[in-house]
């Protein structure tokens, strides 16, 4: 069975799933982190939505959960892609990110014998121009083979994650 380690800080959608599940011939198995969103510097997310044309969403970051507040729709999210990938055929298994993503990522890798990484974020411009993003960092880290990959937006599954009164 092919193990990939797939680090996500939203939701998986169809076209994610689809795709990171058709990326090898062999069975899949996922071991999935889940970083809250708003664990992330806020002023790099809105400069990155400024540059990417999402004023709008701009204008909303500092609406952003943080800390504890970020962990209930960070574990919604995380369930949600574990059932997808289940439903998929494959095996899944995941946690959410505390502190010190790669350091975790490193031993995960470790511990389960990981064939690959795969880092599956929303464009984050100002941190890949000078190479701070997840996987140009992980690349040093964990020993095995990383791909980086832009998710995927589902627009009418947003409520299915956060709930109808959210």
């Amino acid at each position: 069975m092919f193990t990939s380690v797939l680090m996500i800080e939203q939701p998986l959608s169809t076209a994610d799933v689809d795709f990171v599940t058709t990326l090898h011939d062999d069975a899949m198995s996922f071991v999935v982190l889940m970083r809250p969103r708003g664990n992330e510097d806020r002023l790099l997310r809105a400069i990155d939505d400024v540059a990417l044309g999402e004023l709008e969403q701009a204008v909303h970051e500092a609406d952003e959960p943080e800390g504890e507040e970020a962990l209930r729709p960070a574990a919604l999210a995380l369930e949600h892609s574990l059932q997808r990938l289940r439903a998929a055929g494959c095996e899944a298994v995941g946690q959410i990110i505390d502190n010190h993503p790669l350091d975790l990522l490193r031993s995960v890798v470790e511990q389960t014998h990981a064939d690959e990484v795969i880092v599956l974020t929303a464009p984050h411009l100002v941190e890949e121009f000078f190479h701070r993003d997840w996987a140009s960092r992980a690349r040093h880290k964990v020993g095995v083979p990383v791909l980086k990959l832009y998710a995927h937006n589902d627009e009418d599954e947003e409520e299915v994650v956060t709930g109808p009164d959210e």
